[in-house]
């Protein structure tokens, strides 16, 4: 019993520890994510192309 509590509580500190670090940017004063718009390409089943342009922010 006692090393399914010490596992279960080291799983949940490494999940918040990696989870933190990724929130970060969003947190910082005067932060704007670098947006640009992607064109992809694809074809549909009649193998016509369809361009689509997609917002990608980082």
């Amino acid at each position: 019993m006692r090393k399914i509590i010490v596992s279960a509580a080291i799983a949940a500190i490494a999940a918040v520890s990696f989870a933190a670090p990724s929130e970060a940017g969003y947190y910082s004063y005067g932060y704007k994510p670098h947006c640009f718009i992607k064109k992809v390409k694809s074809y549909d089943y009649y193998g016509n192309v369809i361009v689509r342009k997609i917002k990608v922010c980082r």
